[in-house]
């Protein structure tokens, strides 16, 4: 694979240029403001703040797809994306559930791949396009919510409206290149704008439950 092969995905971009996607690539700023928003907040709680550092690494990435748009680049804006969605289940696992280190490691490694599969087999894949592989994120969130109504009311809550938001933000994403031929600067930047958001909410919806717990699994 040439991992220099320019990469034309979104409404917005004009042409090769560093600076083809500029709303798309300043909206990325979302993602530094949210982790400055929530880091302070997370002093004491590991994975909450491995969490924010990660987000950073999300406007990092996703900043370099939107300017050099490459298929290098595109790796370095899926990867920590990637691996905030495993933080977070390892997280969820440890702190909602009370499973231990291993317990919570298998539980994370099968969660994956089964939403990887479950990406494949979706209806209406077509019309989701690239945005399909994100759709089992949210269902998985719901899931946890759903189970976790009767024992910690509050964090489900927090991860439903966390799992709504993100599906609003999927949304923006999948009409960027329908929407086109009406807003020429496409929807792909509300993407950005709502994903921060709803990451950092989730951040502070783990933040809520140790702290309402007791304190954090080690």
């Amino acid at each position: 694979m040439d991992w220099t092969t320019a990469v034309d995905g979104y409404c917005e971009r004009l042409g090769p240029g560093l600076w083809s996607e500029p709303v798309n690539a300043v909206t990325n700023l979302a993602f530094m403001f949210a982790a400055l928003w929530v880091w302070p907040k997370t002093a004491g709680l590991p994975k909450a703040r491995a969490l924010a550092a990660v987000l950073v690494l999300i406007g990092i990435g996703s900043g370099l797809f939107h300017t050099v748009a490459q298929a290098w680049a595109g790796m370095a804006d899926v990867l920590p994306i990637l691996g905030f969605i495993v933080l977070y289940i390892y997280a969820a696992h440890r702190e909602f559930w009370g499973q231990g280190r291993f317990a919570a490691g298998v539980c994370t490694l099968v969660s994956v791949p089964a939403m990887m599969a479950l990406a494949e087999v979706l209806p209406f894949r077509d019309v989701l396009g690239g945005s399909a592989a994100y759709v089992p994120v949210p269902l998985l969130i719901f899931a946890h919510a759903a189970l976790l109504a009767r024992r910690a009311p509050e964090t489900a809550r927090g991860l439903a409206l966390g799992a709504g938001l993100l599906c609003v933000s999927i949304a923006f994403r999948t009409l960027d290149a329908p929407l086109c031929g009406a807003l020429p600067v496409g929807t792909h930047f509300l993407w950005h704008i709502l994903n921060a958001a709803m990451l950092a909410w989730m951040i502070l919806v783990l933040r809520a439950h140790v702290l309402a717990s007791g304190g954090a699994r080690g």
